[in-house]
């Protein structure tokens, strides 16, 4: 059955006086649009009663903006604060810094009389704050009766919302979720964006566990929905996957219409058998199958990919400058949505030939003169503009923060406004000088009190530009794509070859956070840092660990956390392998010495009184049978006696390491270890007559002896995806990649590389990548044994692996000079080249050499 198509714009939005469509779009509709003023205003009283809560202290403070997380704050005088409560953190805790940063009102499920501590402040109380932050979000979107799309399914959905915004902002004002806000806390935040001036919401919505998608939906509910697809994502948690689908199809109860495609046969047969989606209008979308609209074919050719179709009896044939199959699906569910609409195929075609590459990450780069570049050049407005510079402002390497900016379009904003805004957000945000680039950001340059550059087009920034204008600070790059900043990154961006190491740091706090919800209320974490963040750098990692607020970073040697200390990381650190040599230094830049026999305690105990200092922290390291470091028990008298003449230190903690924890086979004596730490770490404790800090679980410890948990708990390999138990709930965080340099046709009898091993059956193509052994690529990896991923599909190492270069078989993989190399990531998992070469992810990653790009990027 092939359903009737409706304008959504006709049928659902208020038509009365005359709206202005932007060219191409004009000849397209002939309606006109009203715009309703619905000024909605809230207070500390209103919000109470939407909420059933009870107030204290002040109830007429104004509410603009709400906040879950308090290192974000922006404009706090009129910011409500949710403390939400996790399984390890509680947002009450908080309050007092919050309080003395300027927020004054706070919904709160914890304390009595609060109003007293804080009396210029206005609480809300209520029994549960995560459900409070939902039920306003609801309200909020109960107020405008604009019309909302929501989207759902396992990949898509935020380069889906992009790409609609990107096809409809010429035509509306159009409100969309922050990047991929998606989940319980970020579907509320999104939602609050809605505006007196917004005519079409685009939200995403997603799931990890059965019941949350009707939460969503009773705060979305959505009159349009799109389903793009279903993967194995969050699979662990559903007992099949059609109980997945059927818990993300609840989003569309009550729904109007539902776009998606018939070929994902499982969703189909879910909807088709649904009750509750009887009475929804289904556009259906297909390359196999009769439908609304019928795919006829795709063509790759340079780069674009030419999408023929029918639609309404008629043909249709849009270009898009993509080719991966990912893209091509998620341009026809757009492609799908805007027919839907009845939008003129011409004006369709000419919006999805420009489609822009959708900012997914943030992306961090080394740049020229000691800089460090975040690149977010793809869009520009301002809730995303808020969120890269709580990005910039954690960049703690540099003293300076420079912000590279065009004109914001499509705000919904008077430009007064805004760009009053824009220079509210960065004085907040402690920016130090402001590149402005745009005829709109000239004209209101006078808003901008920090020091400021300002052109009117990027030609021109480019022309006047100088490369010792840019040393030692960190630079953000935020522009609309219609200022092409991509000319600017380059002259900013270091150049170093093409193989590059990405260090995904959303996929490292998705993993931080699982380890964390296996540790007991008020246990502390330190995450070890050493041989460069497992060669994922030095004080990149340890800044977003810094903003997680771990307790304890652990170095392998004083000067790792020398270069902690000299980028701005100012939590406690522990040094595991300290020289005597470098104990000045340790108590110079405030470092925390292991100490794991007498000699050092005593050499150590003459450097802090050579140094004048009292208290010291040193962290003392027992041998309960790994037989590296530390004290063994005929020394804890000895070392008991020691301490109490040192009196100018003082002990942090008391640790050891277990040697065979991930491995079932030593059980017997892992639980031996735990036992004799517990009995040596209690008599030293004793003897000092004060409580240390004690810890022995290293990540799989974390997992499987959650009794030996104690004070601290140390991570290491598992927060970057790696651990030999079996978990599913870890998200891999490094990817190895590189370029095809050249493609060679090679005939069968002729050889390839060095000592000539390389030897093809038959007449092949052979491409050259620029990584070799100098890059940290393990030679065993030579003649078949190593495989990467080209296009989608696996291609074998040919030959040996020379020093900087690499050869692999494409024969029957289609590819071209420029197409990207991946050697290790998600999807050719780094375990299994751990497993050929029969070696650990531990080596492979430290031996990545620094010569290699380390990209750092935010989902």
């Amino acid at each position: 059955m092939i359903h009737k198509k409706v304008n959504l714009f006709q049928g659902l939005l208020h038509v009365s006086e005359s709206f202005r469509v932007s060219e191409p779009f004009q000849a397209h509709y002939s309606c006109s649009f009203t715009i309703f003023a619905i000024m909605v205003s809230y207070d500390i009283e209103n919000i109470s009663r939407i909420l059933g809560g009870r107030t204290e202290g002040k109830t007429n403070i104004t509410i603009r903006n709400i906040l879950t997380d308090s290192r974000t704050v922006t404009v706090p005088e009129v910011t409500l604060f949710f403390a939400l409560k996790g399984h390890n953190h509680n947002g009450h805790d908080f309050i007092s810094g919050l309080y003395q940063r300027g927020v004054r009102a706070y919904v709160v499920s914890e304390g009595n009389e609060l109003h007293d501590d804080y009396p210029d402040a206005g609480f809300i109380m209520v029994e549960d704050t995560l459900q409070s932050l939902q039920q306003l979000a609801a309200h909020h979107r109960e107020t405008y009766t604009c019309p909302v799309t929501a989207i759902t399914g396992s990949n898509g959905k935020t380069i889906i919302k992009e790409w609609l915004y990107h096809c409809l902002a010429d035509i509306l004002p159009v409100t969309r979720s922050p990047k991929s806000y998606n989940s319980q806390i970020g579907v509320p935040l999104s939602l609050w964006l809605l505006d007196d001036q917004t005519r079409l919401g685009i939200f995403e919505a997603g799931i990890s566990l059965p019941g949350e998608m009707n939460r969503l939906r009773q705060m979305i509910k959505p009159d349009i929905g799109i389903f793009t697809n279903i993967g194995e994502a969050h699979q662990e948690n559903f007992l099949n996957i059609e109980q997945k689908i059927e818990e993300k199809l609840k989003l569309f109860y009550g729904c109007r219409y539902l776009v998606f495609c018939l070929d994902h046969h499982n969703i189909r047969s879910c909807i088709e058998r649904s009750p509750e989606l009887a009475g929804v209008e289904l556009f259906r979308w297909s390359f196999t199958s009769k439908a609304d609209l019928q795919i006829t074919g795709t063509i790759r050719k340079k780069g674009t990919t030419n999408i023929k179709g029918i639609y309404d009896h008629k043909s249709i044939d849009v270009t898009i400058p993509f080719t991966d199959s990912a893209s091509i699906e998620n341009a026809i569910h757009c492609l799908a949505f805007l027919l839907l609409q009845k939008i003129d195929p011409d004006a369709i075609m000419s919006h999805m030939s420009s489609l822009p590459p959708v900012a997914m990450r943030l992306e961090q780069k080394s740049g020229i003169n000691g800089c460090t570049i975040i690149n977010d050049s793809y869009n520009s407005d301002i809730t995303s503009l808020s969120i890269a510079l709580d990005v910039l402002e954690r960049q703690l390497q540099h003293k300076r923060k420079t912000l590279i900016l065009s004109d914001i379009f499509q705000s919904g904003k008077k430009q007064v406004e805004l760009y009053k805004t824009v220079a509210g957000l960065s004085a907040e945000k402690s920016i130090t000088r402001i590149i402005g680039i745009g005829d709109a950001i000239c004209e209101y340059r006078q808003f901008f009190t920090i020091p400021g550059r300002f052109y009117h087009t990027t030609d021109e920034f480019l022309y006047q530009f100088n490369p010792d204008d840019f040393q030692d600070e960190c630079v953000l790059i935020k522009g609309s794509r219609h200022f092409r900043f991509e000319g600017i990154s380059a002259l900013l961006e270091l150049k170093k070859n093409t193989t590059r190491l990405e260090i995904n740091l959303s996929a490292l706090v998705h993993n931080l956070n699982h380890f964390r919800s296996l540790l007991n209320p008020g246990t502390k974490i330190m995450v070890m840092v050493k041989a460069l963040s497992y060669g994922s750098g030095r004080h990149e990692i340890a800044g977003v660990l810094q903003h997680q607020r771990v307790d304890y970073l652990g170095v392998a040697f004083a000067d790792e956390g020398i270069v902690l200390r000299k980028a701005g990381i100012t939590l406690p650190v522990m040094v595991m392998n300290p020289e005597p040599e470098s104990f000045d230094l340790i108590i110079q830049y405030k470092l925390e010495p292991e100490i794991y026999n007498i000699k050092s305690l005593l050499s150590f105990n003459d450097a802090v009184i050579r140094n004048q200092e009292t208290d010291f922290p040193v962290h003392i390291k027992i041998d309960t049978g790994m037989h590296r470091l530390g004290f063994v028990e005929s020394e804890i008298s000895v070392l008991s006696d020691t301490l109490k003449k040192c009196r100018n230190i003082r002990i942090r903690s008391v640790f050891s390491h277990l040697a065979g924890s991930d491995e079932e086979i030593f059980d017997n004596f892992t639980q031996q270890q735990i036992r004799s730490f517990g009995q040596l770490s209690e008599r030293i404790s004793d003897a000092l007559g004060y409580p240390v800090i004690r810890h022995i679980l290293n990540t799989s410890g974390i997992a499987r002896f959650p009794e030996a948990q104690y004070e601290m708990v140390r991570l290491g390999i598992g927060l970057y995806g790696f651990i030999n138990v079996n978990s599913d709930k870890l998200r891999n965080v490094s990817t190895l990649k590189s370029t095809i340099l050249q493609i060679k046709s090679v005939k069968k009898g002729d050889t390839v590389g060095y000592s000539r091993m390389g030897k093809p059956k038959k007449d092949s193509r052979i491409a050259v990548i620029p990584v070799g052994y100098a890059d940290g690529l393990n030679r065993k990896l030579s003649n078949g044994k190593g495989k990467f991923l080209v296009n989608g599909k696996l291609a074998p190492v040919v030959g040996n692996i020379c020093m900087d270069m690499t050869m692999i078989d494409v024969t029957n993989i289609p590819v071209e000079e420029g197409d990207e190399v991946i050697i290790f990531g998600d999807d050719i998992p780094l375990i299994q080249m751990a497993d050929e070469l029969g070696t650990i992810p531990y080596e492979i990653l430290t031996g990545i050499s620094e010569r290699v790009k380390r990209v750092y990027f935010h989902e």
